[in-house]
């Protein structure tokens, strides 16, 4: 499973480019704009082509499910922290049948400790991060854990086997996908060692 997560800033040829990644097989993209307002959420999601909405996951602005239909909504770390006590009230104006919900956490007890069934966990950062400086790998381990759980950090066509080592059942990728000056041939390499 691979999950490509957006680039915070826009890169030139975003759009483009991610059509691109759809159409060779990409199934998981995490829109994470962190400075983008709902109607600049609306703006780039009406940019990209209609049938691949279905494979974006909002993690901003949640009510878009509503009126778009999206793949799922992802609960950053202290969003999760603030709301998941009382799901049932987030959840009561969010048309989220059918939907992925997803979180992030960076310590393994809290990822074990969570009671709420998520479809699947970013844990991070597991090796150095490509796109965040000073953000230092911990080698989490997570054979044994019996929940799907996707590795981030430091992701590279070159360690995807480290990470079936520690026993993820995929990767979430950033700056490996977004840094790369091929990011189609990357993500086509990933895809190969997930076949």
């Amino acid at each position: 499973m691979i999950i490509v997560i957006a680039p915070e800033n826009d890169v030139p040829n975003e759009i483009e480019i991610l059509n691109q990644l759809f159409q060779e097989g990409l199934e998981y993209y995490h829109l994470r704009k962190p400075n983008k307002d709902y109607k600049a959420h609306c703006d780039y999601l009406n940019k990209i082509d209609k049938q691949y909405h279905n494979k974006i996951i909002v993690h901003f602005h949640h009510e878009l499910i509503n009126d778009f239909d999206l793949k799922g909504i992802h609960f950053q770390e202290q969003k999760r922290i603030d709301n998941i006590d009382n799901p049932g009230r987030y959840f009561k104006n969010l048309n989220l049948f059918g939907k992925t919900i997803s979180s992030s956490f960076h310590e393994l007890k809290d990822l074990e400790d969570c009671y709420f069934e998520f479809d699947y966990h970013l844990l991070s950062p597991v090796f150095s991060s490509i796109s965040k400086e000073g953000y230092s790998g911990r080698g989490f381990d997570v054979n044994g854990i019996d929940k799907i759980i996707i590795g981030m950090g430091g992701v590279s066509v070159d360690n995807l086997s480290d990470f079936d080592t520690l026993g993820f059942n995929g990767v979430g990728v950033l700056g490996g996908i977004w840094n790369s000056d091929t990011p189609v041939a990357v993500f086509k390499k990933m895809k190969l060692h997930f076949k």
